[in-house]
């Protein structure tokens, strides 16, 4: 008669998945799940990243600080967490990006311990100050609105909460910052956090200008940051 294997051996890596992924609650649901469990319990690898990333470079910039115009957005220095989140979304078909999905999805990346190396070389880049930035002519509106609505999740700086996915939104761009709170408004981006989709449901032009605006100009955190700006970017 062979040894039974020990309950806790058979439980732990369910637990483990089951326990990593609650921490994201709030979130819709979505068929990411399992994949974003499965790769938040994997050991990232950053040489691997950094192949991986030559994919993302392509729009994020080899620094990835995506572009001032706001149509890519800064990416360096967001949670490890985040990244798998959203890109977990993305190949499942839960935040609609036409154009980030081919380069998402295992044909192009790998796996799932594609997404977790890929996470971390992502999370390990130095992010710039140098970002688009919005008029400037609201901006004791948006940090009223900041103070009174986002630092539950997004914490007094913009600096986000890892354990529970929150996105870290210092540095971002301004454009891209609207873009993204009038799709979480209007329920195109599908994957957006449920309690933020009721809080800004309300929230006018106005507000979101204003909002957008005051986020852009948050100072990124010293550990995160780089002095570098646009024009010492990486040449070819």
């Amino acid at each position: 008669m062979t040894n039974p294997i020990p309950l806790p051996v058979i439980i732990f890596p369910y637990l483990a998945a089951v326990l990593s992924f609650s921490s994201f609650a709030g979130w819709n649901a979505s068929d990411d799940e399992d994949e974003s469990a499965a790769a938040l319990q994997l050991e990232g690898d950053h040489r691997r990243g950094q192949a991986i990333y030559e994919s993302c470079a392509v729009c994020h910039m080899p620094e990835g600080w995506g572009t001032p115009n706001g149509a890519y957005p800064q990416i360096a220095g967001q949670h490890r967490s985040v990244v798998i989140k959203q890109l977990a979304d993305i190949r499942a078909n839960n935040r609609d990006n036409p154009s980030m999905y081919p380069f998402a999805i295992p044909e192009e990346i790998g796996g799932v311990q594609a997404i977790a190396d890929v996470a971390v070389y992502i999370e390990n880049l130095k992010m710039t100050g140098a970002t688009g930035k919005g008029p400037g002519v609201d901006l004791d509106h948006g940090k009223g609105l900041y103070q009174e609505y986002c630092t539950e999740c997004h914490g007094k700086r913009g600096e986000g909460e890892a354990e529970k996915a929150y996105p870290l939104i210092q540095g971002q761009h301004y454009h891209y910052l609207l873009r993204q709170l009038k799709w979480i408004k209007n329920g195109k981006r599908r994957n957006a956090n449920e309690q933020m989709m009721k809080t800004i449901r309300d929230f006018g032009q106005r507000d979101l200008e204003a909002l957008a605006d005051y986020v852009s100009r948050m100072v990124t955190d010293e550990d995160k940051s780089t002095s570098m700006t646009w024009k010492d970017r990486k040449r070819e």
